[in-house]
């Protein structure tokens, strides 16, 4: 299922915040939306999720116009959104808590197992701290189950807010390795909002650039690397691309030049 926005604009009472916004999804694909604090990232998966109302423009999901839904009717259409900062539930046990996920399709108990065996296949992680309170985890733990419990409604389309933000560099190379995989397992249309504009691009098959709430740009993820305008917003005046063959002979190098944390454009 694909997820089309056209033209959206949204906001919180009197303040816009997006202007204008158009972003595509499609099946079996993932499109980053990348840019600094404030650039209408998490307003617009709000918007997307039915947890702000579009003043204006289109959200689709495959064949189905979901702007005027809520957020309930746009999850049961097959959407999950993981927020940022994760927002598990901490006293429930991580059992529970991948089973709210699947609140939607809770009166079948053979397939909501079935599905939470598939989801800690993915996140192995998880498959010995079912019982343990979901606060005991670690960061990197609680969003693995942040995402898992996304995925417990078998959504056809998947959103995420920062799922990076942070963690180490090793559960994120983890995390987004599992997002590529979703993505040819089961096809999943998934729209991944980041900051980490290396970790994003690297997985992304289409990228955004938003800046105060407009697409300052998009196109494929090597091509806007190349762009003299992400270099410097996004990754610093002094980046350099490394070839994967010089990476691989030389990683020190490769990590000097490629940071793990991208800061967006100073304010």
């Amino acid at each position: 299922m694909s997820l089309q926005i056209r033209d959206l604009y949204a906001g919180y009472g009197r303040l816009e915040v997006l202007h204008g916004v158009s972003v595509a999804v499609e099946p079996g694909s993932i499109a980053a939306v990348v840019g600094a604090n404030g650039a209408g990232k998490t307003t617009l998966l709000r918007a997307v999720s039915g947890l702000l109302r579009a003043s204006a423009g289109t959200i689709r999901l495959g064949d189905r116009d979901v702007t005027r839904l809520g957020a309930e009717s746009i999850a049961a259409a097959g959407l999950a959104h993981v927020p940022e900062n994760r927002l598990v539930f901490p006293s429930l046990t991580v059992a529970d808590n991948l089973t709210l996920g699947a609140w939607t399709r809770r009166r079948d108990r053979t397939a909501l197992a079935q599905r939470r065996a598939q989801v800690v296949e993915y996140f192995p992680h998880l498959a010995e701290r079912l019982g343990q309170p979901a606060g005991t985890l670690s960061g990197g733990e609680q969003q693995m189950l942040a995402v898992g419990r996304g995925l417990m409604a078998r959504p056809s389309v998947l959103i995420l807010d920062e799922p990076s933000l942070g963690l180490a560099p090793r559960v994120i190379r983890e995390i987004f390795a599992t997002l590529a995989r979703l993505r040819s397992d089961e096809g999943l249309g998934i729209l991944l909002v980041e900051q980490n504009v290396r970790a994003a691009f690297k997985i992304a098959d289409h990228a955004y650039v938003m800046d105060r709430g407009s697409v300052l740009m998009e196109g494929e993820p090597t091509a806007l690397l190349d762009d003299e305008r992400v270099q410097q917003a996004y990754l610093g005046g002094g980046y350099v691309r490394v070839s994967d063959e010089s990476a691989n002979e030389r990683p020190e190098a490769a990590d000097a030049a490629k940071p793990e944390s991208l800061p967006g454009p100073a304010r």
